[in-house]
């Protein structure tokens, strides 16, 4: 019965080397992937290429789905794996802050350190925007801790805002998925890009 750690499975120590382990692993996948190219990923935004749209929604339905069949089959208790706390106003902001970083920078977080690995400059560039702007929310945090806390909404899941068994949930998801995925077919041939 999983999770692995909670139930004291594995040790902390554990948990931490597996997590290290499959971070290694996601990054090699994110780079061998094309991923550390920020045209590659700004072609989301431009349309000419949803390879980074249909790589994460993908992602997304296999741990769900797998998740959800787990615990059908027992192996995983859902009840236990942990769920972020919601702080709505922080979120939406979050989001577009993250939104237009992403744009104007052409990575993630993740993707720019992939490309820093392998001597990208851009991604180093990137990087240093990133820490710039962490140092800046860690001193400046009493100025708009009341913003960040605002909106708290508790440890919600989408199912159960919405009313739906997680089975249910599972399902549109992957039908959203699919329609993503139609969208993004006809994005690259509406919006070629000759080859980068």
């Amino acid at each position: 019965m999983g999770p692995l750690a909670p139930y004291e499975i594995i040790s902390a120590n554990t948990n931490m080397l597996l997590a290290f382990v499959i971070g290694i692993g996601f990054g090699f996948v994110l780079e061998s992937s094309g991923f550390s190219s920020s045209r590659k990923l700004a072609g989301v935004f431009y349309g000419y290429d949803t390879v980074v749209l249909k790589v994460f929604f993908t992602g997304a339905i296999t741990a769900a789905s797998g998740l959800l069949f787990f615990s059908l089959f027992g192996w995983v208790d859902l009840a236990m794996v942990y769920v972020n706390p919601t702080y709505m106003h922080s979120a939406i902001l979050g989001g577009v802050v993250m939104g237009l970083g992403f744009i104007m920078g052409g990575f993630c977080p993740g993707t720019s350190f992939c490309g820093a690995s392998i001597g990208k400059i851009d991604a180093m560039v990137f990087i240093a925007g990133l820490f710039i702007g962490v140092f800046v929310f860690g001193e400046g945090y009493p100025m708009w801790e009341k913003l960040f806390m605002d909106g708290f909404q508790g440890y919600p899941k989408l199912s159960t805002v919405m009313g739906i068994s997680d089975g249910v949930f599972t399902l549109l998801m992957i039908a959203a998925a699919l329609g993503m995925f139609y969208v993004g077919e006809w994005a690259e041939k509406k919006f070629p890009q000759p080859e980068y």
